[in-house]
């Protein structure tokens, strides 16, 4: 049969698949356009599996709230030129919206999932993102988060580099409250705090630190008698730096968050609880792949 152009266009736009290889596609299949669509995809699988070793710790984080439900994920990729990709950032936005939509625990499940529009399922556009673009990418964590009968907001800061989540309890639709929502997660976006409150600390963190600050008391010559009222003070200063209703609020450093939450509540007459946060930064924690050209070079010489 003979491969016309129309078709290897038609093949292009159903799989984002380069034109070589939708016309060998068309041509080992006798141009039968659903067996060229599973002859790319098998060919996308192969493609996935040769790029899986490489480190992906670019990418973009996505977080949309909408009501009381929230979602946020972390999608990674090789590169950030892949990152400012309009294929990219659409997926990465439709996989949060998958996320937000369904109540969805982990990344296996997502996977499941069917992706809009494809026919395909996440897991499979996935594998199809990687052979389109050509780099290795991975979904690498997400969160949803319900708050019943209050709101959730999100903000997503630098195109992609930090997203958060905050979570209002209350029974008030006030727009006030959205508003608060907005700053708070603005504040968390940059002021990177590790816990909610001093109750959410572990006990165990709370004994080393204040080891620490004991240890540096004694040894700076504190006399033995006043060395817990240091301790006590510097450790109501660690709490204001880690935990986010004792920080400083970032737009009024003047005002604590959670006394921002509580004027709020007082002022339209209904309870506010800032009950939870989530904060992704991208590529947190992801050891990054560090090129020797020095090694490569002497390697290359011994071949």
């Amino acid at each position: 049969m003979s491969i016309t152009a129309a078709m290897v266009s038609e093949l292009r736009k159903k799989t984002g698949a380069g034109m070589m290889d939708c016309k060998k596609a068309l041509t080992e299949t006798g141009g039968n356009m659903d067996e060229a669509v599973d002859f790319l995809r098998k060919k996308g699988l192969s493609a996935a599996a040769k790029k899986s070793g490489r480190v992906a710790s670019e990418g973009a984080v996505a977080a949309t709230s909408e009501g009381s439900v929230g979602a946020i994920v972390e999608v990674n990729a090789e590169t950030d030129f892949v990152a400012k990709n309009e294929a990219f950032k659409s997926f990465v936005a439709d996989v949060c919206d998958i996320v937000r939509a369904n109540e969805i625990a982990d990344i296996e499940a997502l996977k499941s999932f069917d992706y809009p529009g494809t026919g395909r399922t996440v897991a499979d556009e996935l594998t199809h993102q990687i052979a389109t673009i050509g780099e290795n990418m991975s979904i690498r964590r997400l969160a949803r988060t319900d708050a019943g009968q209050g709101i959730v907001t999100s903000y997503v800061h630098g195109a992609g580099k930090i997203g958060v989540l905050v979570e209002l309890q209350t029974t008030s639709t006030d727009e006030k409250v959205a508003e608060l929502g907005k700053k708070l997660a603005m504040h968390v976006a940059a002021a990177a705090p590790q816990y909610l409150d001093r109750e959410s600390v572990p006990a165990e963190i709370v004994e080393k630190e204040k080891e620490i600050m004991r240890v540096k008391a004694i040894d700076s010559g504190k006399p033995e008698n006043i060395v817990e009222k240091i301790i006590l003070g510097q450790i109501n200063k660690y709490f204001g730096e880690v935990c986010l209703v004792e920080q400083a609020f970032v737009m009024d450093p003047d005002q604590k968050v959670g006394k921002l939450v509580a004027a709020l509540s007082k002022e339209i007459g209904a309870e506010i609880k800032l009950s939870s946060y989530v904060r992704y930064q991208l590529g947190e924690g992801i050891e990054k792949k560090e090129d020797d050209f020095a090694a490569e070079v002497a390697a290359m010489s011994k071949q």
